[in-house]
């Protein structure tokens, strides 16, 4: 059993200290502030997140999950110490890591024995060396301690099977006593045939970055290739299919939409491009990764606002507000980029989701937010499909047309066939997804 600390209770420190705890290790889980604290202590998650609700449950009822407020006395009390903290853009693009350096700060004040001090959340290439020397000018000089880094692949919506089953374990430390420690921690995992990649702090950083601007950059070349199928008359979603039967290629994030948003891509691309100008590395594929998806969210909203018209007086129902299915995330969702626009135009805007209503209302306080599916489209001159939650793949669409005054139904996600809306009497609108004009005869 290990003794460990989760510095920062968002979503990478809750999750990752409640499968921890269910290791049987004893852990901490510490954030500042108060409210969020009261709210885990009253057995409340401050965020969706499918099962995580029953696993803290679990491991508070048992004794080895415990949550406060209390930095100092974890610090001393635990061995372990993973750092989870935000790391939001900063103003141009870069990761900003003034919360790390904090922690980092702190941990040097109160060193009272060795610590493994892991860095789990996403941070530059670097980032690892800084907080040793920020441990070191503030107490640390001399004492024991290590830094290691452990990066999270964790996809919302799906974190907790990710982190029991996970595509692979990135341990990166200095010291082979780091090293053996963090790999003890994870022995349940890799016991059960994850594989464990052990390298360096430098390498574990930049792992992660680079599989998430692969990723967001498998999202803009689908993209960018479904704007050529609307062209020439073919249909993204045979094209993305057979590619992705290729073994090279994969079909995982080969899905034409809207771009990707929430918490990771857009800022992990950003701060990457940005580490790569600012060592003299341009990255060119990245930038033109961030350039596509800026791009194809507003050829979307734009297609809208054509098709519909002089948007003022009109409703417009958008359905799904999180940036993905299963998370009521709502960072940089396209839904509410939708939204804003199209309030600032003069439209109403109703919106529905199944679990990021309160999250949208505070980004966006002026649309109308609906009981159902249902009460969202009454009324609509246009629809909007932003996220593909199973509710509106299921959804009796012959009852939405006789509720709708307008017949536009923007499917950002591809989740109904054109063929069968236009016969219900939608004017649907796709992405990539093209028909050909009948040949001429001879």
């Amino acid at each position: 059993m290990h003794r460990i600390c989760m510095v920062g209770t968002g979503y990478v420190g809750l999750v990752t200290g409640a499968c921890f705890a269910d290791f049987g290790n004893q852990v901490t889980c510490v954030d500042l502030a108060q409210d969020k604290i009261d709210t885990l202590n009253q057995g409340k998650i401050p965020f969706y997140e499918f099962g995580l609700e029953e696993l803290v449950e679990r491991n508070v009822r048992e004794g080895r999950l415990t949550f406060t407020t209390d930095l100092t006395r974890a610090i001393r009390d635990n061995d372990v110490l993973f750092i989870c903290v935000g790391t939001p853009r900063g103003s141009d693009g870069e990761a900003d890591l003034q919360y790390v350096d904090a922690v980092a700060r702190d941990i040097g004040k109160h060193l009272n024995a060795h610590k493994l001090v892991v860095q789990k959340s996403t941070v530059p290439v670097g980032t690892g060396r800084r907080i040793h020397k920020l441990i070191q000018e503030n107490g640390g000089e001399g004492k024991e301690f290590d830094v290691a880094s452990n990066p999270e692949f964790l996809r919302e919506g799906s974190a907790i099977e990710d982190f029991m089953r996970p595509n692979r374990i990135v341990i990166g430390t200095s010291t082979k006593r780091a090293e053996g420690i963090l790999s003890d921690i994870y022995k349940p995992l890799y016991l059960n045939e994850a594989p464990l990649v052990t390298t360096t702090v430098e390498s574990a950083e930049l792992i992660k970055y680079a599989s998430n601007a692969f990723l967001a950059t498998k999202i803009s070349f689908i993209n960018e290739i479904a704007n050529l199928c609307e062209v020439v008359g073919a249909d993204v979603k045979e094209v993305s299919r057979a590619m992705g039967l290729d073994q090279r290629i994969g079909g995982k994030f080969l899905h034409a939409g809207a771009g990707y948003g929430g918490s990771c891509f857009p800022k992990d691309t950003e701060a990457l491009y940005h580490t790569g100008r600012e060592l003299g590395v341009p990255l060119r594929i990245v930038e033109a990764t961030i350039e596509v998806n800026r791009d194809q969210r507003l050829k979307l909203i734009k297609r809208t606002e054509e098709l519909l018209g002089d948007p003022a007086g009109k409703t417009v129902a958008v359905l799904g507000l999180s940036f993905k299915p299963q998370t009521d995330d709502v960072r940089d969702s396209v839904a509410l980029d939708f939204m804003q626009y199209f309030l600032d135009r003069g439209a109403k805007v109703n919106a529905f989701d199944p679990v990021a209503m309160d999250n949208a209302r505070r980004e966006v306080p002026d649309a109308t937010y609906a009981a159902d599916i249902f009460d969202a489209v009454k009324g609509a001159h246009a629809v909007v499909i932003a996220t593909e939650w199973n509710e509106f793949r299921r959804v009796d669409m012959e009852q939405i047309r006789d509720l709708v005054t307008g017949d536009l139904v923007i499917d950002c996600k591809n989740i109904y066939e054109p063929d069968v809306m236009a016969k219900l009497g939608f004017r649907h609108v796709g992405v990539g997804r093209g028909r050909p004009q009948p040949m001429e005869q001879a």
